[in-house]
């Protein structure tokens, strides 16, 4: 059985944004599931958020794929870079390697998520197909960060316009994009 696991992002919930909706959608088409509550979600650890992965993922293989947002992109590109195994596929939302537009406070709990390397072509290693999905107005995530996920990890990019950052407060319940780049990755 195909299983997805969504990883939501930074200050966000199982229940918040489009994470509801695309599980729900992907569950109609014989998927199984999971969104796991990340630890300390206003204040992210690497190793805690790993740490969770590892537990919700158990043994992953070629039927599992990871969706993340954010910094659930971050989470999943380190639990990889250590899993020494295959999964099917990701889709990236919004994910970076470099930010823009954050508060002091904001700049304090990204800077180890910014600061620690990821071993990328580990990472493309054990990815599968990868995809990632951009915004031409998400106010934290330069569209500079689409090049780079091509370059780095092989992702084919999509830029939609107008989802910001593709949260419930950018007006974003529903992420057709997402779906269908789901699907496209479990063929």
């Amino acid at each position: 059985m195909k299983r997805a696991i969504i990883v939501h992002g930074w200050s966000d919930t199982p229940e918040g944004s489009w994470f509801p909706w695309l599980k729900r959608k992907l569950e109609e088409k014989g998927f199984r599931v999971d969104v796991p509550e990340m630890p300390d979600t206003n204040i992210p650890k690497i190793d805690a958020w790993v740490k969770k992965l590892e537990e919700t993922i158990g043994k992953p293989d070629k039927d599992t794929f990871l969706v993340g947002h954010s910094i659930g992109c971050q989470a999943i590109m380190r639990y990889l870079e250590k899993a020494n195994a295959k999964v099917g596929g990701i889709l990236f939302v919004a994910g970076w390697f470099t930010l823009k537009g954050l508060g002091k406070e904001e700049q304090i709990v990204v800077k180890p998520w910014l600061e620690t390397q990821i071993n990328t072509d580990q990472v493309r290693n054990s990815a599968g197909k990868t995809i990632a999905i951009f915004c031409d107005n998400d106010p934290y995530v330069p569209i500079t960060n689409a090049e780079t996920f091509k370059k780095r990890l092989g992702c084919e990019t999509i830029t939609v316009t107008g989802k910001g950052h593709f949260t419930a407060e950018d007006g974003v319940t529903e992420l057709p994009e997402a779906l269908e780049a789901v699907l496209k990755l479990s063929r």
